[in-house]
């Protein structure tokens, strides 16, 4: 029915023809290959970068290590939570590795071992799970946001950040972090639509580990795979095998460099496995089965690389040693470090509120501090 053919339209409504449709954008080179992309075990593995691989595998290591301390942690009561990224090592280590100094990581709660991959003192990266700030750490000084524990909030800080940086001119690319269950959430749509119209310097990580602490992906979504939901918004997707750590930093590298470009963002989702529970709270034998986990274990990040690296002669008995080493000395560290009470001191609770301080806030501030010196001379 026109406008002339609806009842009471006068000779002044004309109708209008619907103007002519094409797409626009073709769709085929947006959507991502019909399996995870692999290079390890392949014969794209002739091209490893030695120099980078035993960096990578280094960093694995340490990565393992770092989480096996930080779950003892919580079970000596110096940790409130943490959860856990075993067997997601080589996703959070390449996030940080494909990153230039100038560049921002967005991470969830999850990320923790992303952020020390990025430079961050492990024990700052830990203060939010350990109870005492919401932020251990100047997000500028390393150029990475606060740990998001809300789902998904961080994606939409990612695109403005990085839209900002464009209008100004400059080089920076934001890389936003995220599982698959945030991708629920309506703030990875509002995240994914802007950065596709503004054409954002932005790459989205999906970091796919089977669930959303007890609800699997088929639960979530009917969607072939979380990287064509990309196709929707006009982004490429890219479909990853994230345990393959060779893999995932060519296509995250790659990624990086089309937003840095001017490409625009892409949609990356790295099906990977949380081998250990959701966090420490959660038993993870309620809603999946043993055989499932061991069947992952052997798709292991760390001993994937290890078999590579040794099998072409990359990595050696020594190499090998070295890096587990390393990572000892690493948790020693930690270990001791957050064996010490924090000091804490109650006037925090007014830092980093507001740049400049309102009245109310002023006067909360000096009520308490009257009772805190009450309390000392008592």
């Amino acid at each position: 029915m026109t406008v002339q053919e609806l009842p009471g339209a006068g000779a002044s409504h004309r109708s209008t023809p619907p103007p002519a449709w094409s797409p626009r954008t073709d769709p085929a080179p947006l959507l991502p290959d019909p399996e995870p992309y692999r290079v390890l075990g392949t014969p794209a593995a002739d091209g490893l970068d030695p120099e980078l691989m035993r960096r990578c595998y280094a960093e694995l290591v340490r990565g393992r290590r770092y989480n096996a301390q930080a779950t003892a942690l919580t079970r000596q009561g110096r940790l409130a939570v943490y959860p856990s990224t075993v067997g997601q090592e080589a996703c959070e280590i390449v996030a940080a590795l494909v990153l230039q100094e100038q560049d921002w990581l967005f991470p969830s709660y999850r990320d923790t071992l992303a952020a020390v991959a990025r430079g961050l003192d492990p024990v700052q990266a830990l203060t939010l799970l350990r109870g005492d700030w919401h932020t251990g750490y100047d997000p500028r000084e390393h150029r990475i946001a606060p740990l998001s524990t809300p789902l998904a909030t961080q994606l939409p800080h990612a695109v403005g950040l990085a839209h900002a940086a464009r209008l100004r001119g400059d080089e920076v690319v934001a890389l936003a972090m995220i599982g698959d269950g945030g991708t629920s959430e309506g703030d990875f749509h509002e995240a994914l639509n802007f950065a596709a119209v503004w054409k954002a310097p932005v790459v989205f990580l999906v970091q796919n580990n089977g669930f959303a602490i007890s609800v699997p992906l088929a639960k979530q979504t009917a969607a072939p795979s979380l990287a064509h939901k990309a196709v929707g918004y006009g982004m490429p997707g890219r479909l990853v095998d994230g345990n393959d750590v060779a893999a995932v930093h060519e296509v995250l590298s790659e990624a990086v460099r089309r937003a840095r470009s001017g490409g625009g963002p892409t949609l990356i989702e790295a099906v990977t496995y949380r081998m250990e529970a959701h966090t420490n709270a959660d038993d993870a034998t309620r809603y999946r089965g043993d055989a499932e986990v061991e069947a992952w274990k052997a798709h292991d990040p760390v001993d994937l690389l290890e078999r590579e690296l040794t099998a072409r002669g990359i990595l050696d008995a020594e190499g090998i040693e070295a890096a587990k080493e390393a990572a000892e000395q690493m948790a020693a560290a930690l270990r001791e470090r957050m064996n010490a009470d924090p000091v804490l001191d109650p006037m925090d609770l007014f830092e980093h509120v507001y740049a400049e301080q309102t009245g109310r806030l002023r006067e909360q501030a000096d009520m308490l501090r009257a009772e805190l010196e009450a309390e000392e001379q008592s």
